[in-house]
């Protein structure tokens, strides 16, 4: 496992992370104030409404474990990259959602861009920094959770009230092509740390569709 080289890359890594930290769980909360107003708008029942905010929250539970393998075998940046991509433009498209049911779908992909981040972030993190600078870096990323909880009933219920609820959507945009533009600008290195080795797809297959079965009693 190879550190990147200079203190620009190291604080990229740091800063990526850290705000791919803070969207997720940021739109989770957030999303959860809006709710009675995407309700209202398409006419959802409480299960249809259930699920708007538990598609989001069973794909990142489906796809984090394999996502995190997966990118131990084909490189952190790059599933972290493609993370990124998936969680931006499926929040513009959920912002754009036609109907409840479209909405539903695309927060499911939203969740899986999640799993791609938050399975590959935290690792990024260890990869780049010394053991004495990685407490200090990954207390960073954890707070970075948490203010992220925090501030998202806050935030999405102002952003609903003044806004509407698809502003909350818009708002990751921004700062998902900032990130985006920070690892095309500074981030030339890659980590792979099982590189050649192989990936479970069958057992892949089998934990997510025991979760699936788990959180909904199947």
């Amino acid at each position: 496992m190879s550190a990147i080289p200079g203190a620009v890359q190291r604080r990229t890594v740091l800063i990526i992370a850290t705000l791919a930290a803070f969207l997720t769980p940021f739109m989770s909360s957030a999303v959860n104030i809006a709710l009675p107003s995407i309700a209202s708008e398409f006419a959802l029942d409480a299960i249809s409404l259930s699920f708007v905010a538990s598609s989001y929250l069973l794909a990142a539970a489906m796809f984090l474990v394999p996502f995190g393998r997966f990118a131990d075998i084909h490189g952190r940046k790059r599933v972290f990259t493609l993370g990124i991509i998936v969680f931006t433009t499926s929040a513009l498209l959920s912002a754009l959602a036609p109907s409840g049911l479209a909405l539903i779908f695309f927060r499911f992909i939203e969740g899986t861009g999640s799993a791609m981040i938050y399975g590959t972030g935290i690792a990024m993190i260890t990869s780049v920094f010394p053991s004495d600078e990685r407490g200090q870096a990954l207390g960073i990323n954890v707070t970075a959770i948490y203010i992220g909880l925090a501030l998202g009933p806050f935030i999405g219920g102002y952003l609903t009230e003044f806004l509407t609820w698809r502003s909350i959507f818009l708002t990751n945009i921004p700062l998902g092509i900032y990130v985006i533009y920070q690892i095309h600008r500074h981030l030339n290195e890659e980590w792979a740390d099982a590189r050649g080795e192989r990936f479970d797809i069958h057992g892949s297959v089998f934990y997510s569709a025991t979760l699936l079965a788990i959180m909904y009693g199947f």
